[in-house]
Protein backbone atom coordinates (compact mmCIF):
# COMPACT_ATOMS: atom_id res chain seq x y z
CA UNK A 1 0.00 0.00 0.00
CA UNK A 2 2.63 2.64 1.07
CA UNK A 3 4.38 1.36 -2.32
CA UNK A 4 1.31 2.29 -4.08
CA UNK A 5 1.00 5.78 -2.83
CA UNK A 6 4.50 6.58 -3.09
CA UNK A 7 4.17 5.78 -7.26
CA UNK A 8 0.89 7.97 -7.26
CA UNK A 9 2.70 11.20 -5.18
CA UNK A 10 5.61 10.42 -7.65
CA UNK A 11 3.06 10.21 -11.14
CA UNK A 12 1.57 13.43 -9.60
CA UNK A 13 4.88 15.49 -8.85
CA UNK A 14 5.94 14.66 -12.66
CA UNK A 15 2.95 15.25 -13.96
CA UNK A 16 2.92 19.01 -11.86
CA UNK A 17 6.51 19.62 -13.03
CA UNK A 18 5.40 18.74 -16.68
CA UNK A 19 2.62 21.08 -16.70
CA UNK A 20 4.75 23.82 -15.29
CA UNK A 21 8.42 23.39 -17.48
CA UNK A 22 8.98 26.21 -20.13
CA UNK A 23 8.67 24.18 -23.36
CA UNK A 24 5.59 22.58 -24.48
CA UNK A 25 3.69 21.08 -23.67
CA UNK A 26 4.55 22.41 -20.34
CA UNK A 27 2.86 26.54 -19.63
CA UNK A 28 5.48 28.03 -17.44
CA UNK A 29 7.13 30.49 -20.70
CA UNK A 30 3.19 31.57 -20.25
CA UNK A 31 3.24 32.18 -16.78
CA UNK A 32 6.44 33.75 -16.86
CA UNK A 33 5.82 35.88 -19.97
CA UNK A 34 2.56 37.20 -17.90
CA UNK A 35 4.61 38.16 -15.00
CA UNK A 36 6.87 40.13 -16.80
CA UNK A 37 3.65 41.74 -18.35
CA UNK A 38 2.11 42.42 -15.32
CA UNK A 39 5.51 44.04 -14.01
CA UNK A 40 5.83 46.24 -17.30
CA UNK A 41 1.97 47.48 -16.29
CA UNK A 42 2.54 48.00 -12.84
CA UNK A 43 5.58 49.87 -13.34
CA UNK A 44 4.24 52.51 -15.89
CA UNK A 45 1.38 52.86 -13.76
CA UNK A 46 2.93 53.54 -10.55
CA UNK A 47 5.55 56.25 -12.28
CA UNK A 48 2.54 57.79 -14.07
CA UNK A 49 0.22 58.19 -10.77
CA UNK A 50 3.56 59.49 -8.58
CA UNK A 51 3.62 61.97 -11.69
CA UNK A 52 -0.20 62.26 -11.13
CA UNK A 53 0.41 62.42 -8.06
CA UNK A 54 3.13 65.00 -7.41
CA UNK A 55 0.91 67.56 -9.70
CA UNK A 56 -1.93 66.51 -7.64
CA UNK A 57 0.14 67.11 -3.97
CA UNK A 58 0.87 70.45 -5.10
CA UNK A 59 -2.13 71.52 -6.73
CA UNK A 60 -4.04 70.24 -3.73
CA UNK A 61 -1.48 72.47 -1.32
CA UNK A 62 -0.29 75.42 -3.33
CA UNK A 63 -2.97 75.83 -5.87
CA UNK A 64 -6.08 78.04 -6.43
CA UNK A 65 -9.40 77.24 -5.37
CA UNK A 66 -10.63 75.68 -8.70
CA UNK A 67 -7.98 73.19 -9.09
CA UNK A 68 -8.22 72.35 -5.11
CA UNK A 69 -12.08 71.46 -5.89
CA UNK A 70 -11.37 69.23 -9.12
CA UNK A 71 -8.43 67.53 -7.33
CA UNK A 72 -10.36 66.61 -4.30
CA UNK A 73 -13.28 65.40 -6.90
CA UNK A 74 -10.56 63.56 -8.69
CA UNK A 75 -9.12 61.47 -5.69
CA UNK A 76 -12.38 61.10 -3.60
CA UNK A 77 -13.98 59.86 -6.96
CA UNK A 78 -11.32 57.07 -7.68
CA UNK A 79 -10.58 56.10 -3.96
CA UNK A 80 -14.69 55.25 -3.54
CA UNK A 81 -15.42 53.71 -6.25
CA UNK A 82 -14.08 50.25 -7.06
CA UNK A 83 -10.96 49.59 -8.66
CA UNK A 84 -12.61 47.22 -11.23
CA UNK A 85 -15.58 49.30 -12.13
CA UNK A 86 -13.24 51.92 -12.92
CA UNK A 87 -11.31 49.73 -15.25
CA UNK A 88 -14.07 48.89 -17.37
CA UNK A 89 -15.22 52.50 -17.31
CA UNK A 90 -12.13 54.11 -18.14
CA UNK A 91 -11.15 51.06 -20.41
CA UNK A 92 -14.53 51.03 -22.60
CA UNK A 93 -16.08 53.98 -22.31
CA UNK A 94 -12.74 56.51 -22.44
CA UNK A 95 -11.97 54.44 -25.53
CA UNK A 96 -15.09 54.54 -27.14
CA UNK A 97 -15.15 58.33 -26.16
CA UNK A 98 -11.67 59.24 -28.05
CA UNK A 99 -13.04 57.14 -31.25
CA UNK A 100 -16.20 58.80 -31.20
CA UNK A 101 -14.23 62.06 -30.92
CA UNK A 102 -11.62 61.30 -33.58
CA UNK A 103 -14.80 60.55 -36.02
CA UNK A 104 -16.32 63.68 -35.56
CA UNK A 105 -13.14 65.49 -36.62
CA UNK A 106 -13.04 63.07 -39.83
CA UNK A 107 -9.90 60.20 -38.38
CA UNK A 108 -10.31 57.19 -38.48
CA UNK A 109 -11.14 54.83 -35.24
CA UNK A 110 -7.78 53.80 -32.95
CA UNK A 111 -7.50 50.76 -31.43
CA UNK A 112 -5.48 51.01 -27.96
CA UNK A 113 -2.77 48.60 -27.44
CA UNK A 114 -4.09 46.25 -24.07
CA UNK A 115 -0.17 47.75 -22.60
CA UNK A 116 -1.01 51.34 -23.27
CA UNK A 117 -4.69 51.02 -22.06
CA UNK A 118 -3.49 48.91 -18.85
CA UNK A 119 -0.73 51.24 -17.54
CA UNK A 120 -3.14 54.63 -18.93
CA UNK A 121 -6.19 52.81 -17.15
CA UNK A 122 -4.37 51.92 -13.58
CA UNK A 123 -1.79 55.40 -13.69
CA UNK A 124 -5.18 57.14 -12.88
CA UNK A 125 -5.99 55.37 -10.25
CA UNK A 126 -2.80 54.76 -8.72
CA UNK A 127 -2.45 59.00 -8.94
CA UNK A 128 -5.57 59.51 -6.36
CA UNK A 129 -4.08 57.35 -3.99
CA UNK A 130 -0.43 59.51 -4.98
CA UNK A 131 -1.80 62.30 -4.68
CA UNK A 132 -2.74 61.80 -0.73
CA UNK A 133 0.45 60.01 0.25
CA UNK A 134 2.63 62.50 -0.99
CA UNK A 135 0.50 65.74 -0.02
CA UNK A 136 1.01 64.20 3.56
CA UNK A 137 4.62 63.68 2.83
CA UNK A 138 5.52 66.93 1.85
CA UNK A 139 3.11 68.21 4.96
CA UNK A 140 5.98 66.73 7.38
CA UNK A 141 8.56 68.18 5.62
CA UNK A 142 9.67 70.82 8.91
CA UNK A 143 8.29 74.10 8.04
CA UNK A 144 11.52 76.04 9.11
CA UNK A 145 13.48 74.29 5.69
CA UNK A 146 10.67 75.85 3.40
CA UNK A 147 10.75 78.96 4.85
CA UNK A 148 14.40 79.34 5.05
CA UNK A 149 14.87 78.77 1.22
CA UNK A 150 11.69 80.95 0.84
CA UNK A 151 13.69 83.68 2.75
CA UNK A 152 16.85 83.20 0.70
CA UNK A 153 15.05 83.94 -2.55
CA UNK A 154 14.63 80.42 -3.87
CA UNK A 155 12.49 80.01 -6.46
CA UNK A 156 9.59 77.58 -6.31
CA UNK A 157 10.67 74.80 -9.14
CA UNK A 158 14.06 75.06 -7.38
CA UNK A 159 12.67 74.98 -4.05
CA UNK A 160 10.42 71.61 -4.77
CA UNK A 161 13.74 69.94 -6.71
CA UNK A 162 16.33 70.59 -3.78
CA UNK A 163 14.71 70.91 -0.85
CA UNK A 164 10.73 70.07 -0.77
CA UNK A 165 10.77 66.90 -2.99
CA UNK A 166 14.25 65.42 -1.27
CA UNK A 167 13.15 65.48 2.12
CA UNK A 168 9.33 64.57 1.78
CA UNK A 169 11.19 61.14 0.17
CA UNK A 170 11.41 59.42 3.78
CA UNK A 171 7.90 60.02 4.85
CA UNK A 172 6.79 59.27 1.71
CA UNK A 173 8.25 56.24 0.96
CA UNK A 174 6.12 53.39 2.99
CA UNK A 175 2.56 54.96 1.51
CA UNK A 176 4.62 54.66 -2.02
CA UNK A 177 5.63 51.11 -1.10
CA UNK A 178 2.47 50.24 -0.73
CA UNK A 179 1.30 51.65 -3.68
CA UNK A 180 3.74 49.88 -5.64
CA UNK A 181 2.16 46.70 -4.14
CA UNK A 182 -1.44 47.48 -5.07
CA UNK A 183 -0.33 48.52 -8.56
CA UNK A 184 1.26 44.73 -9.28
CA UNK A 185 -2.53 43.27 -7.32
CA UNK A 186 -4.33 45.35 -9.49
CA UNK A 187 -3.14 44.10 -12.81
CA UNK A 188 -5.18 41.29 -12.08
CA UNK A 189 -8.28 43.00 -12.75
CA UNK A 190 -6.91 43.68 -16.48
CA UNK A 191 -7.67 40.11 -17.16
CA UNK A 192 -11.45 41.39 -17.37
CA UNK A 193 -10.63 43.10 -20.65
CA UNK A 194 -8.60 40.22 -22.20
CA UNK A 195 -5.16 41.50 -21.41
CA UNK A 196 -2.33 38.63 -21.08
CA UNK A 197 -0.96 39.08 -17.37
CA UNK A 198 -0.22 36.70 -15.14
CA UNK A 199 -3.67 36.04 -14.10
CA UNK A 200 -4.95 35.60 -17.57
CA UNK A 201 -2.36 33.36 -18.49
CA UNK A 202 -3.14 31.06 -15.63
CA UNK A 203 -6.64 30.98 -16.20
CA UNK A 204 -5.76 30.03 -19.24
CA UNK A 205 -3.39 27.24 -18.84
CA UNK A 206 -6.10 25.73 -16.34
CA UNK A 207 -9.09 26.14 -18.04
CA UNK A 208 -7.02 24.24 -20.59
CA UNK A 209 -5.16 21.77 -18.65
CA UNK A 210 -7.93 21.12 -15.69
CA UNK A 211 -4.95 21.44 -13.61
CA UNK A 212 -6.75 24.60 -11.56
CA UNK A 213 -4.34 24.02 -8.26
CA UNK A 214 -1.41 23.97 -9.42
CA UNK A 215 -1.32 26.85 -11.90
CA UNK A 216 -2.86 28.99 -9.52
CA UNK A 217 -0.77 28.12 -6.73
CA UNK A 218 2.13 28.76 -8.91
CA UNK A 219 0.65 31.96 -10.09
CA UNK A 220 0.18 32.46 -5.95
CA UNK A 221 3.76 31.69 -5.66
CA UNK A 222 4.88 34.29 -8.05
CA UNK A 223 2.92 37.15 -6.93
CA UNK A 224 4.14 36.29 -3.36
CA UNK A 225 7.85 35.79 -4.84
CA UNK A 226 7.38 39.67 -6.28
CA UNK A 227 5.96 40.93 -3.05
CA UNK A 228 9.26 40.06 -1.20
CA UNK A 229 11.55 41.03 -3.63
CA UNK A 230 9.81 44.53 -3.70
CA UNK A 231 9.41 44.81 0.16
CA UNK A 232 13.77 43.98 0.18
CA UNK A 233 13.89 46.78 -2.62
CA UNK A 234 11.80 49.30 -1.09
CA UNK A 235 13.47 48.88 2.45
CA UNK A 236 16.77 49.81 1.09
CA UNK A 237 15.34 52.96 -0.94
CA UNK A 238 13.78 53.97 2.48
CA UNK A 239 16.65 53.38 4.22
CA UNK A 240 18.93 55.19 1.75
CA UNK A 241 16.27 58.17 1.98
CA UNK A 242 16.73 57.87 5.87
CA UNK A 243 20.22 58.79 5.71
CA UNK A 244 21.26 61.41 8.52
CA UNK A 245 17.93 60.82 10.12
CA UNK A 246 17.42 59.57 13.80
CA UNK A 247 16.66 55.59 13.19
CA UNK A 248 13.12 54.59 14.09
CA UNK A 249 12.45 51.70 15.62
CA UNK A 250 8.82 49.91 15.63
Amino acid sequence: MTSVLALIGAAGAASTLELLQLSPPGWGANLLRGLMNSILIASGAFGLGICIGIFGAYGKLYGGPVLRDLLGIYTTVVRAVPELVLILILYYAVTDAVNQLLISFGYARIQLSGLAAGIAVLGVVQGAYATEVLRGAILAVPAGQIEAARAMGMPAGLLARRITLPAMLSFAMPGLANLWLVATKDTALLAVVGFGELTQETRQAAGTTKAYFTFFMAAGMLYLTLSIGSGLLFGRIEKWARRGQPEVRG
